[in-house]
């Protein structure tokens, strides 16, 4: 029961082992370097991943939707559109930089931002649209980008759920302008607890994601620019240079130390994401049969890699609420639910902006009935039979 207990009480996140441990010690004996060559190789291998000319580490994902917003321009004033069912961070990136944040509601099946509630969104003014690939399944690519072609507005994709899902073949993360990957201690792998990466095709947006992530000077391979003293004022000009910045810039960095772990990570990541598969494919087996409940749709041309495990909850049907059923799982079975999301416009930051209750009805229906139950590698067969069990038990 002690292990049982252990698998559930940790409901989301990745696995270490000795590799990323041999990783660590090799960096600390080269003294635990910033974005060193570390750092490079992992950019190189996860471009690769994920078939993008570029990719960028930055020290989180919301880093990485901030820097993606300044490489494709956004200024204050400018209309950009999202999903309501998300993490803050996704609004905040375009909304601290000045921009107008609108909300697109999300389709009931896949939870993911709805292509035709974009569309009704869409302005002169729009210049973004950031769709989430949502619990870890695609969005609808397709017909976001042909949006995006037609009213001429850049595509930012928020991955931080959805390294390695796939959508008709392809890796999330090159679709858009740019993909955004967090490396949280929660996501499906992780650099020591925090971490990101930018991927794009885009060799200006690359570029400028580089500058403004280390202070608006050039590293990994770039030429620094410096600019010698005057050496009639500063005799020591011929001895010592000043350096240059191109602009005031952030220091979003990720160390060499993170991004060793994310080499061993990224080796691992097929097989870690499999097995959250065949962790959520018990699941659906598991729980088909109790009424009241709605398991996850997979769409039949997506590769779903299940950060979260997300079932809605009829009350009348299940014969409990949302808030019941967290509470006496945790309470009777010791298995902590969570809730992702309470939609956006719920909350202080976006009331202050306009935003009201009704204006969502498919996100609020989700904030008002959805749970994510726990799923990770590390869970055991015996530990998904007792949530299972524990789901059929809590009603009685």
């Amino acid at each position: 029961m002690s292990n049982i207990k252990f698998d559930l009480e940790i409901k989301f996140g990745t696995k270490y082992g000795k590799e990323e441990e041999e990783a660590v010690l090799r960096v600390l004996r080269n003294n635990a370097p910033t974005s060193g060559d570390a750092c490079i190789e992992f950019e190189k291998n996860y471009a690769a991943y994920c078939g993008t000319t570029h990719a960028r580490v930055v020290s989180n994902g919301s880093n990485a939707l901030f820097l993606s917003m300044i490489a494709i321009g956004i200024k204050p004033g400018d209309h950009v559109i999202t999903t309501p069912i998300t993490w803050i961070a996704t609004a905040a990136a375009p909304a601290t930089l000045g921009a107008k944040v609108d909300f697109a509601d999300v389709d009931l099946d896949t939870y993911n931002i709805d292509p035709k509630q974009i569309e009704e969104k869409i302005t002169s003014e729009t210049k973004a649209v950031i769709p989430v690939h949502l619990y870890g399944q695609p969005c609808e690519m397709d017909e976001i980008m042909a949006l995006s072609h037609k009213h001429h507005f850049a595509v930012v994709e928020d991955a931080a759920h959805a390294i390695g899902a796939e959508y008709k073949g392809r890796k999330v993360g090159g679709f858009g302008a740019t993909g955004c990957f967090s490396f949280h201690e929660q996501k499906n792998i992780s650099t020591l607890g925090e971490g990101g990466m930018i991927t794009t095709n885009d060799a200006n947006i690359f570029e400028t994601t580089s500058l403004y992530r280390s202070q608006c000077t050039r590293v990994h391979g770039k030429s620094t620019k410096y600019c010698k003293l005057d050496e009639e004022k500063f005799p020591i000009g011929k001895k010592f240079w000043w350096q240059d910045f191109d602009d005031c810039g952030y220091n979003f960095r990720m160390t060499d130390i993170q991004a060793a772990v994310g080499i061993e990570q990224l080796k691992k990541v097929d097989a870690l994401n499999q097995q959250r598969i065949k962790n959520a494919d018990y699941l659906s087996w598991g729980l088909k049969d109790i009424p009241g409940l709605k398991l996850p749709t997979v769409r039949p041309y997506n590769k779903h890699v299940f950060h979260l495990y997300p079932v809605m909850v009829d009350p009348k049907e299940f014969g409990m609420t949302k808030e019941d059923l967290i509470y006496d799982m945790l309470h009777k079975f010791g298995i902590k639910l969570g809730f992702h999301y309470i939609p956006l416009h719920y909350s202080t930051a976006f009331k202050k902006r306009g935003f009201k209750k009704g204006q969502f009805p498919n996100a609020e229906k989700i904030g008002e009935r959805l749970v994510t139950l726990p799923i990770n590698p590390r869970q055991s067969e015996e530990a998904l039979a007792y949530l299972v069990k524990s789901f059929k038990d809590v009603r009685s």
